[in-house]
């Protein structure tokens, strides 16, 4: 039934969780973040990546700029510790952001899964990222040459869940609903929004989070989207 399978990448393919805890890591030594008063590095990471989450959320719903993301989400992660920011004298930020692509962690099964269904159907990426990281990101982790198309919010002069990031990637990739499958985490970005246009959906969904509206497929692990396919 399906000949496009259209894949979200940070958290879906990409373990960005595992990769930023590395990043944060290797940063609170580097910068001396324990003499700053930050207790440990596991520490400064659940407070980067819940700051970080609910910050792209908000980016999604278009509350924000991307620009205020990068500003803001260390100084939150400062303040959240009750640790003056300005005594780190350095760009933590632009340090991150040099790192973070580099990193070539997968989440669980997700290369076993790309090689199952390469050769099967064409595969896709569609992304609210920024095209140059996403890009090293998938490099770094050997995964570029699965995928014939990877649409982001640049290219696509739109985000998740805005139809018309799916109805680009659709045109651009020569095929239709009908042909297309949509696999990723986020239930409103991802789920929603390719609902939106009539495409299936794939909810990969580790933490079974309840959702009111089904997608067409719910899985735990990518073993049983490979059932599925």
């Amino acid at each position: 039934m399906y000949k496009h399978l259209f894949f979200d990448l940070d958290h879906t393919l990409w373990d960005f969780d595992r990769n930023s805890a590395e990043c944060i890591a290797e940063l609170y030594d580097a910068f001396g973040l324990a003499d700053a008063g930050v207790a440990s590095a596991d520490e400064f990471s659940r407070h980067f990546i819940s700051i970080n989450k609910k910050l792209w959320g908000d980016y999604d719903k278009n509350l924000i700029e991307h620009s205020y993301i990068r500003q803001h989400r260390f100084p939150m992660v400062f303040q959240a510790l009750g640790i003056d920011a300005s005594v780190i004298g350095a760009d933590l930020n632009a340090e991150y952001l040099k790192l973070l692509p580099c990193k070539s962690h997968l989440l669980d099964s997700a290369l076993e899964l790309l090689n199952y269904v390469q050769g099967r159907y064409t595969l896709h990426i569609i992304t609210n990222g920024f095209a140059e990281i996403q890009a090293t990101k998938m490099d770094s982790a050997g995964i570029s040459h699965y995928f014939t198309n990877v649409i982001t919010s640049e290219t696509a002069s739109a985000k998740k869940p805005d139809p018309l990031v799916f109805e680009y990637a659709m045109q651009i990739s020569g095929t239709t609903a009908a042909e297309s499958l949509m696999i990723g985490d986020n239930y409103e970005a991802d789920i929603l929004g390719a609902k939106s246009v009539h495409l299936d959906t794939v909810f990969y969904n580790p933490l079974g989070t309840i959702v009111d509206d089904k997608p067409t497929y719910d899985i735990r692990h990518w073993k049983e989207l490979m059932a599925i396919l």
